[in-house]
């Protein structure tokens, strides 16, 4: 849609523009001759009161929602004093179970 009305607001001021440098077209516009007082759209660029303005339009940036949720792990060593009696424990060897 954008791109469509870009291409014909080129096309009318192209238009505009030839128009300006011949005098056949501008009044093949008119219908054959050009009248006295002219305050058409060519006879305004030619005398450049063309005014252009200018759009503050806000530049509008998706939010998206992340949210972070600290996790805080702590680790503690705590060792055990009673020692377990012979065969209670852990294996000596990995392979000796």
């Amino acid at each position: 849609m954008h791109a469509a009305t870009a291409a014909v607001s080129l096309a009318v001021w192209l238009l505009l523009t030839v128009a300006e440098a011949y005098p056949a077209l501008h009044a093949w516009l008119h219908g054959g001759t050009i009248p006295d007082n002219d305050d058409c759209a060519v006879v305004a660029l030619v005398h450049g009161k063309v005014e252009t303005s200018v759009v503050y339009a806000p530049v509008v940036l998706p939010v998206s929602g992340i949210e972070l949720a600290p996790r805080v792990e702590t680790s503690i060593f705590c060792p055990s004093p009673v020692l377990l009696p012979d065969g209670r424990g852990p294996p000596v060897f990995f392979l000796v179970s």
